[in-house]
């Protein structure tokens, strides 16, 4: 090959391009940026319409179906969920996995105006919609602001600080306060004051309004500009409202002139909203969450230390008893994983060195593991940092996967130095020609081992992009291993490769070699009975093939999980704090446990990107227990969750841990969806048969419908009758009820940049004698001084059970009865499975398997639109290298082989199969492939030189045995450090045992496959 040659001719300018690729290797790798895991984009917005006073049913049909109908008009549009509850409508928008990251700010931008569109069809009181999306926003560095001895209001004056200065830091995106209680001006009114006075709730009304506006007071023109007028007068303290002046007036409507301060008939409190609509505790104690996120492209390990720096200043300035407590670190998350992957991958470089020098000698070794390893990382870095592509979980363990096919083209030169000069050749010559033969087709088996990798970039999914690098970063290393394999290898081979021995005879004399050759004859003497033997075991495999456990993607080996309480819908947020209380404690005294993070009301904000938060709801907690070590998460998981399930059976605990990957709360669901107005008790009905039948399963736990439990609402039957003749309307009926227990909003007190709600609510006693009895609530018009018992303008007050969310699915009616499984996901689908799909639908209603089941299920369809490609560019290159499509054949026949190893390895080291292992296999595919074409190649190049196509097949089985096997052994070698990390060891095991496995069959059944496609007759002897 010329280029070859000119390697030679141009040695000087070859060894310095080297060096400067080296260099700015070296330099590249210190400006990558660092992540614990590759990003994947949430193609997902939430719409959030407010509706007070709506059932769940009137949100439905009023507020959720005109904004699905504004969505549905999207073509960017996958499918469209949402959730009526009361007051309420959550519909969210989940984009196709076609539509390309950075088009998503501009779908956002169309969303947005649908929904404004649509608002215009709203009914009066619901709106505005708010379009969140942000959804997919991960916080990384999450702490909790906690003190011991302060009041609450220090504590939030100190995390307003501390947000002020973190946002400023560079690299920072977001700095978001968790858990901040809402402080708020309670307007305890007497109602028994209002009516001796002869006031009316109007009169309180007015005067605030009147008093707390901001108000425009026009400009002064003098004679050169013009100033503006001012009026001051806000309230400065919440004591200064008690202070308003009310004018009163006699029942008779006489004016006696008297003047009533607002503090007569109600007291003035600041405090905070009750009910709570969320609460945040670390250790026990009342915190603050600090949640900070990073902007694209930044290095999380640099801007941890930028973080860390300005925090150990700002806790030398904060008083002693204020505590600052990590929940997460993603910055240390980090560190760690790409410390360990680099050691990881040092260990893989020494391993595979170490195998190359007990195979090929010391020099040989340091030729191969230079030139076909370290030199080819080092250039890798260098692309890496000009496409942007940073250091993570994958790319870092797809150097590792294309390790051994890295090392493959340098052993094949290498090797085919030391067979030449053995021979007798001269140094270079026998490295041109090493080089030269085989570099088209290692060109084209390495193409096609870079293929094997591209449906995994084809893939549309989140698994998908979550996975991508794989592709990038294996067809960059390769592509480059092939470029210094054919320039840079054979020039080191010439400096370092010691001359052979005298007389060394025949390279494949030895004893090995010739046992080889004498079975290699006797399987193409009986070829069609290896071929047999062969078939079998792949049946054989495929059979064994359903006991594989299968498993979506592993669990994250995080030194934390999470508890998540769900106790019964409708429960107070109080309740559920002295519920999770009982978890803290339990947990708080457990050897490992550093840090236990307690969040009720909704869950905390998105710090890992796999796990979505949960929505608002008062009976809904998390717990996150910080730990030790991973060995500590497993010894406390178990023990915690027997006590949980004992201490409190009527709710459902769930303690696990992180997932990697795309992670799903609840792993199986299944989904019962009828028309677009389905009979809600229908629905319901047959949402609880499909729970019925997961509750039968041994193997779930925590399981529900979507729809939760049925909550009890007292309805005030509303006496229009009645009513008319005492002047009450049915908002006034409203708002006595709400005033009695809540309060309602009348104003605003404004305070720095805070603006804090007026609530007006009944006074204390007043509320607590209405909570024991209902019927003695009086209910005043807006406009009069007189009241009226709510039994006099009520038939009733009767207590109704009713869904307290209404679900849908693509504008379709739905339940979702889902689960936890105890163990593997795939056990407790296979157990429910038949059940549930037995179940009798009525006409229009249909059932479809979501969670895990569905997301595993569209990841792997993902990668078929990238299979066809693939296998037309393998094909092309396949039937290019050898222009006949016999050999091609030949090659496509020994991939499903692969399988035997896959299972073997599988079963015996009882790893699951699941997207990662797939991806191993589809790898696996490309190695070996590749080892066929460098086979068939040498029986083409030895077919030429005059042998028979007997000699041919057998003496070029032996010539590349050593290469073959060399590359086999340190690839399975090569990928023993990820059998310690729980994400690739599934992989590992699938390259591991279908390599050892697979290259064995490559060299036996490529020969017989050779022979009898081509009809070789065997020789004597």
């Amino acid at each position: 090959m010329n280029l070859i040659a000119k390697v030679f001719d141009r040695s000087v300018m070859t060894v310095f391009t080297t060096v400067v690729v080296m260099l700015a290797g070296v330099m590249s790798y210190f400006q990558l940026g660092q992540l614990e895991d590759p990003e994947f984009t949430v193609k997902a917005a939430m719409v959030a319409t407010l509706y007070p006073g709506a059932t769940p049913e009137e949100v439905e049909l009023e507020v959720t179906d005109i904004i699905e109908r504004a969505v549905q008009q999207m073509p960017e549009l996958k499918e469209v969920e949402s959730y009526s509850s009361a007051g309420v409508s959550m519909v969210k928008v989940i984009i196709k996995p076609q539509v390309r990251s950075e088009e998503l700010p501009q779908v956002w931008d169309q969303l947005r105006k649908r929904v404004s569109d649509a608002e215009r069809g709203l009914p009066p009181g619901a709106g505005p919609a708010q379009v969140f999306d942000d959804f997919g926003d991960v916080f990384g560095f999450f702490f909790a602001i906690r003190a011991d001895g302060f009041t609450y209001a220090d504590l939030e004056r100190h995390a307003d600080d501390i947000k002020m200065e973190l946002s400023v830091v560079p690299g920072v995106a977001k700095v978001e306060l968790w858990g901040v209680q809402t402080q708020t001006v309670y307007l305890d009114v007497s109602e028994a004051r209002l009516s001796q006075l002869g006031l009316s709730l109007l009169d309180v009304n007015a005067t605030l309004a009147r008093q707390n506006t901001v108000v425009e007071a026009g400009a002064l023109d003098l004679q050169t500009m013009r100033m503006r007028f001012e009026v001051t007068g806000e309230f400065a303290s919440p004591d200064e409202i008690g202070e308003l002046v009310i004018r009163g007036r006699t029942i008779d409507g006489r004016d006696e002139g008297r003047l009533i301060r607002l503090r007569d008939v109600a007291t003035v409190e600041r405090g905070y909203l009750t009910p709570a609509r969320d609460m945040m505790r670390f250790n026990g104690m009342p915190a603050i969450g600090v949640a900070v996120s990073n902007r694209p492209g930044v290095n999380i390990v640099s801007l941890g230390r930028e973080i860390d720096a300005r925090l150990a200043v700002i806790s030398a300035g904060l008083p002693i008893g204020i505590e600052i407590d990590r929940v997460s670190w993603q910055s240390d998350l980090v560190d760690s994983a790409i410390s360990d992957f680099m050691k990881s991958l040092a260990l893989a470089v020494g391993i595979v060195l170490v195998v190359l020098c007990f195979a090929m000698g010391l020099r040989p070794a340091i030729v191969v593991g230079l030139t076909g390893l370290l030199m080819v990382i080092i250039a890798t870095f260098v692309v890496m940092n000009l496409i942007n592509e940073d250091l993570h979980r994958m790319s870092l363990g797809a150097l590792i996967v294309a390790m051994g096919m890295m090392v493959d083209n340098a052993i094949v030169v290498a090797d085919g130095v030391l067979t030449r000069m053995q021979r007798g050749m001269a140094r270079v010559p026998a490295a041109i020609e090493a080089a030269s033969q085989p570099s088209i087709p290692l060109l084209g088996a390495t193409v096609v081992g870079v293929m094997a990798f591209y449906p995994i970039a084809s893939s549309t999914e989140n698994a998908g992009e979550y996975t991508q690098a794989l592709f990038s970063i294996a067809g960059i290393s390769l592509l480059i291993s092939w470029l210094f394999a054919v320039t840079i290898s054979p020039l080191m081979c010439v400096a370092m490769l010691p001359a052979p021995k005298a007389n060394a005879g025949d390279p494949f004399a030895g004893r090995f070699y010739r046992s080889f050759r004498a079975l290699l004859v006797l399987a193409l003497r009986l070829r069609f009975v290896v071929l047999a033997i062969f078939v079998g075991a792949l049946a054989l495999s495929l059979v064994s093939f359903r006991w594989v456990d299968q498993l979506f993607f592993p669990a994250a080996d995080r030194s934390q999980f999470m508890v998540d309480v769900w106790l019964p819908e409708g429960t107070r947020i109080e309740t559920t704090s002295g519920a999770v209380r009982e978890i803290e404690q339990y947990v708080e005294v457990l050897d490992g446990v550093t840090g236990v993070s307690t969040f009720i009301g909704r869950g905390p904000p998105r710090f890992y990107l796999p796990v979505e938060p949960e929505s608002p709801n008062s009976s809904y907690a998390q717990v996150i227990v910080n730990t030790t070590s991973l060995r500590a998460v497993d010894a406390i998981l178990g023990p915690l969750q027997r006590w949980a399930d004992e201490q409190f059976p009527e709710a459902q605990v769930i303690a696990r841990k992180y997932g990697l990957g795309p992670f799903e709360s609840w792993p199986v669901q299944a989904m019962i969806s009828g028309p677009a107005f389905a009979d809600l008790s229908t629905l319901r009905a047959l949402g609880e048969r499909a729970e019925g039948v997961l509750r039968s399963s041994p193997n779930a736990m925590a399981v529900r419908t979507n729809w939760r439990e049925r909550t009890p609402r007292i309805v005030a039957e509303f006496d229009q009758a009645n009513a008319r003749w005492t002047g009450v309307q049915r908002t006034d009926v409203a708002s006595a009820l709400r005033r009695a227990h809540d309060g309602t909003i009348v104003g605003l007190y404004r305070e720095d940049d805070k603006l804090l709600p007026i609530v007006l609510r009944s006074d204390r006693r007043d509320r607590e004698q209405i909570a024991r009895n209902l019927d003695i609530l009086q209910v005043r018009p807006l406009v009069s001084n007189r009241s009226v018992p709510l039994a006099q303008v009520t038939s009733g007050l009767p207590v109704e059970w009713r869904d307290p969310v209404i679900y849908r699915f693509n504008r379709k009616r739905s339940i979702i009865a889902q689960g936890v499984p105890v163990g593997l996901t795939t056990d407790l689908f296979d157990d429910v499975r038949a059940g549930v799909e037995a179940i009798e639908l009525p006409p229009g209603h249909s059932l479809m398997w979501k969670g895990e089941h569905r997301s595993s299920r569209d990841a792997q369809m993902s990668l078929i639109p990238g299979v066809i490609p693939a296998f037309i560019v393998m094909a092309l290159v396949v039937v290019g290298l050898f222009n006949n499509y016999r050999q091609p054949l030949i090659i496509l026949c020994i991939v499903p082989f692969a399988l035997i190893g896959v299972v073997t390895g599988l079963l015996v080291t009882r790893q699951p199969f699941g997207f990662v292992a797939l991806l191993g296999a589809m790898s696996l595919a490309g190695m070996m492939v590749k080892n066929a074409i460098v086979l068939l190649d040498e029986v083409n190049a030895l077919r030429k030189q005059g042998q028979s196509e007997h000699d041919a097949v057998v003496n070029a089985a032996v010539a590349r045995l050593r290469p073959v096997l060399l590359a086999a052994a340190t690839t399975v070698l090569g990928v023993i450090p990820l059998l310690a990390d729980v994400f690739w060891a599934s992989l590992a095991v699938v390259i591991m045992f279908g390599l050892a496995i697979g290259s064995v069959i490559t060299m036996f059944l490529v020969p017989v496959l050779y022979a009898i496609f081509y009809r070789v007759r065997p020789t004597a002897g």
